[in-house]
C-alpha cells in the first residue's frame, strides 16, 4: 500500500519503443481508481512529450497497483534486473544495500531547491538524500456538519472538546462519534497523529524511538479511558477498525469525526455529505504538528544513465508536471513552486487547508531501514492498548523493545 493510504488495483504497461541510444526503465505506481484516471496515462502522455523534445532517449514505464508496485520492483532487483527508476514506497533498504544513486548525482541543484524541505529531509539516510519525494499528503480532522449542527456543537480544538462533542453525537444516536481505526490496515497513521498531538511521536529529536515515552503512554491512557472505554468510537473495537471501513462509515453518514487525507472530500461528497476539516486537536489546543506523508522515487545504480536518469527528472519535477499529476489525484506537490501555484488558485481551494499543514507535517521515520518492521508491529498490536483489560504502558513498551531490536540490529 501506498504511504499516502491509497489502494487503486490497476496495472498495466507503457511506453516502450526499440529506437534511440537509451532506454530508460521506470517502475511506477497507480493513482489512479479506474481505468479512466490511470497513472498510465499521466506517464504516457508525460513521456511522449519528453522523448519529442530529448532524441536518443526512451522511457518504457510500467504500471502496478499499490498491492503489486514494491513487490514486483524487490522481484525485478533480486533477479539482477533493477528498473532505472522506481516510483514506490520506501527506499531505505535499497539505499542501505548501496543499490541507490544519490539525489545530489542526479538532479539540477534548481529541483533540490525547490523539494519541501521537509520531504526532503525525511529522503535521507544517514545525511544523505536518496527517496526523492513524488507525492505527499497530511491529515485533517474531518467532522459532518450535518451531525454537529444536530448536536449543537462545534469542531474541537482540544482533546477536552473532542470527548465533549463526541458524547453530545453519541447521545443523538450518530453510530460513530469518533472514528479511531487503530486495525491492522494503518493504524500506524492514526497512532503517528495522535502521538503527535500528545507531544510525542515514534522518534524523538536525535531519531531514537521513543514510542513508550511518558508523553505517548499519556496519549494512548486518555484514548482508552476518555474515548474507547466511554463508548464514542462505535460499535467495531478500534483495533478492528480499517481506515477504508472508517472512511467508507463518514462517506455514508455515520460518523461524527475522523481524521482524514484528501481523498476522502470526492468520496464524501460524491455521497452528498456535508463535511467540514479543521486541524487535529491537541491535548491543549490545536496540535502544533500534523502527520505528513510522502511516496518516494528512486534510481538504481545498476545500469548507469545517471546522467539520463537526471534529465529526465528534473522534467518530471517541473512546475507543470507535478501540477498536472498533484490535480489529478487530489495530492499535494511536492515542490515549493508548485505548493505556491496551488495555495492561491481557486480551482485547488479544496486542497488549501492540507496545503497550510504540510510546512508543519512531521513524517514516518522512512529513513531508518527498521521502519517497515515497526510499522508492521504497530498494525498488528497498537489496538491492544485502547482495549478493554488493555494497558497502554505495557503494550507501547512492547512495541518500543521491537524498535529498539530493529533498530540496532540495522
Amino acid at each position: 500500500m501506498s504511504a499516502l493510504g491509497l489502494t487503486a488495483v490497476l496495472g498495466g504497461c507503457g511506453l516502450t519503443g526499440d529506437s534511440g541510444e537509451v532506454t530508460l526503465k521506470l517502475v511506477a505506481a497507480d493513482y489512479g481508481d479506474s481505468t479512466a484516471n490511470s497513472s498510465k496515462k499521466y506517464w504516457d502522455a508525460l513521456v511522449k512529450e519528453y522523448e519529442s523534445e530529448h532524441d536518443g532517449v526512451q522511457v518504457d514505464v510500467s504500471v502496478y497497483s499499490w498491492s503489486d508496485v514494491d513487490r514486483k520492483v524487490k522481484e525485478l532487483v533480486d533477479a539482477g534486473k533493477a528498473p532505472d527508476l522506481a516510483q514506490i514506497g520506501a527506499y531505505a533498504d535499497y539505499a542501505d544495500a548501496g543499490r541507490l544513486y544519490k539525489a545530489d548525482d542526479l538532479v539540477s541543484i534548481p529541483v533540490q531547491a525547490d523539494w519541501i524541505h521537509q520531504l526532503s529531509d525525511a529522503g535521507e539516510v544517514d545525511g544523505v538524500q536518496y527517496g526523492m519525494p513524488f507525492a505527499a499528503s497530511t491529515r485533517l480532522l474531518f467532522y459532518n456538519k450535518t451531525l454537529f449542527t444536530e448536536a449543537g456543537i462545534t469542531p474541537p480544538t482540544t482533546w477536552e472538546e473532542l470527548a465533549t462533542d463526541a458524547g453530545a453525537l453519541k447521545a443523538q444516536g450518530v453510530k460513530y462519534p469518533y472514528a479511531l481505526p487503530l486495525g491492522p490496515e494503518e493504524a500506524q497513521a492514526e497512532t503517528m497523529q495522535w502521538l503527535l498531538s500528545g507531544g510525542g511521536g515514534y522518534t524523538d529529536t536525535l531519531g531514537t524511538y521513543s514510542i513508550d515515552s511518558s508523553e505517548n503512554t499519556g496519549t494512548f491512557t486518555w484514548l482508552k479511558n476518555d474515548l474507547v472505554a466511554k463508548g464514542l468510537t462505535g460499535p467495531v473495537a478500534p483495533g478492528k477498525l480499517d481506515r477504508a471501513d472508517a472512511f467508507a462509515a463518514f462517506a455514508n453518514g455515520d460518523v461524527g469525526m475522523l481524521n482524514g487525507h484528501p481523498s476522502l472530500m470526492k468520496m464524501a461528497a460524491k455521497k452528498g455529505v456535508k463535511f467540514g476539516m479543521v486541524p487535529m486537536p491537541g491535548k491543549n489546543g490545536e496540535s502544533k504538528l500534523s502527520m505528513g506523508v510522502a511516496d518516494w522515487m528512486t534510481a538504481f545504480k545498476e545500469n548507469g544513465h545517471a546522467e539520463q536518469i537526471g534529465d529526465f527528472l528534473d522534467f518530471v519535477y517541473s512546475e507543470k508536471n507535478v501540477l498536472a499529476f498533484s490535480r489529478e489525484y487530489d495530492l499535494l506537490p511536492v515542490t515549493n513552486s508548485a505548493s505556491a501555484v496551488m495555495s492561491a488558485a481557486k480551482q485547488d481551494a479544496d486542497l488549501k487547508p492540507f496545503l497550510d499543514e504540510l510546512p508543519l507535517s512531521e513524517t514516518y521515520p522512512v529513513g531508518e531501514t527498521s521502519w517497515a518492521q515497526v510499522s508492521a508491529a504497530v498494525k498488528k498490536g497498537i489496538g491492544q492498548a485502547v482495549a478493554s483489560g488493555g494497558s497502554p504502558a505495557t503494550v507501547l513498551s512492547r512495541l518500543q523493545a521491537t524498535a529498539a531490536e530493529a533498530q540496532t540490529a540495522e
